[in-house]
């Protein structure tokens, strides 16, 4: 570069510096020229990968030329002035080249995860964001723990050093950070087991726990409650407590016990007969899965029917709906027969009306 300035007459620091930053500044303006017309290209794509890595190459590629640019003013100054402030550069060069290869790669990640959600923002059959969010972290954590070695080896540091006091504090931290490498391994395990993922509806009879799930972390899970207040759940709770997930229900099950007055004793056979052919019949009752109606008890004040069904579907405002249309097209059937529903009720007899009671007698 010197020679080439000191050839056209221009050998003075400041026409190196000038030529340098013009042509940092050119290669910038190329780039930017070349990223943006590749970004219109790809956007004709469905893939996600070519999105996300134009998009995410454009303001890292650019600080990068940016850096290289100062590194090289730098550079010409200090072969000029010989500060010796000025050696620092060589590591901090290599620093910010590991920056900046760093941010690239956790923007590609983030865009990766950004695309694969709005490619299935209208799918039926969405993707597993809990897979997607857990992948993510850990891929990021692999690429920060990698910067971090390659940074302390630019700096001088031994990695074997590193590593074996590492690996003595870790029993130290251990011990005194029990609780949070607890909360770290049971998010291990959920992301693993997949017992739950975000979106599911889950309670423990446990615990006062029951809400929709909005977020799985690495130390606390997020439940929304149906209140709309958030439930903040240590991980380390899930490895020793019932979780049930509603939302993996097949079908919602109808369980109802129906009293009627033991007057109605004649029509109970009928009543049980139209009921089942009521269910068999209802569009939405599941008559493949196990569909019951029978006279199941004596009552105290009642004759019990007893009526086990599934519903086709597992959404509580559907199941609701269903459910009370399934106990009005019962109670139709009982009045249609002359019979009534019970209710608790108690018989006085008494024996010998109007009589006096006898007077006792002593010896």
């Amino acid at each position: 570069m010197k020679n080439w300035i000191e050839t056209a007459g221009l050998g003075s620091l400041t026409a190196e510096l000038v030529t340098v930053i013009a042509l940092t500044l050119l290669i910038c303006g190329v780039a930017h020229g070349v990223i943006s017309w590749a970004r219109s290209r790809v956007g004709r794509t469905k893939s996600i990968w070519d999105d996300a890595l134009v998009s995410a190459l454009h303001i890292p590629m650019l600080v990068f030329i940016a850096l290289i640019g100062v590194a090289f003013v730098v550079d010409i100054i200090h072969n000029e002035t010989e500060l010796a402030a000025l050696k620092a550069i060589t590591p901090l060069r290599g620093i910010g080249v590991v920056a900046v290869l760093t941010w690239f790669v956790l923007r590609l990640i983030g865009e990766v995860e950004r695309g694969v959600v709005a490619q299935h923002a209208d799918d039926p059959q969405p993707y597993d964001a809990t897979t997607l969010n857990a992948a993510g972290k850990l891929l990021r954590l692999c690429v920060v723990v990698a910067a971090a070695l390659v940074v302390l080896q630019t700096l001088g540091f031994s990695i074997g050093g590193v590593l074996a006091f590492g690996g003595i504090g870790g029993i130290a931290i251990g011990f005194a950070a029990k609780d949070l490498l607890a909360n770290f391994f049971g998010g291990l395990m959920i992301y693993l087991d997949r017992p739950f993922a975000v979106g599911d509806w889950v309670r423990s009879p446990d615990r006062e726990i029951e809400g929709t799930v909005e977020d799985i972390g690495w130390r606390v899970t997020c439940v929304r409650n149906f209140d709309s207040r958030p439930l903040y759940i240590p991980n380390s709770f899930f490895t020793s407590i019932v979780v049930e997930n509603v939302s993996r229900m097949e079908r919602r099950r109808i369980y109802e016990t129906i009293g009627i007055r033991y007057n109605d004793a004649a029509c109970i056979e009928v009543i049980v007969s139209d009921i089942t052919s009521m269910l068999q019949q209802h569009p939405h009752i599941d008559s493949s899965r196990t569909l019951m109606v029978n006279f199941s008890a004596f009552g105290p004040s009642s004759l019990d029917l007893f009526v086990y069904c599934f519903t086709d579907t597992t959404k509580g405002v559907e199941y609701y709906d269903i459910k009370q249309d399934v106990l009005l097209q019962i109670m139709r059937i009982v009045d249609a027969h002359g019979a009534e529903m019970a209710f608790p009720t108690t018989t006085i007899h008494i024996v010998n009306a109007g009589q006096p009671m006898p007077e006792s007698t002593s010896e």
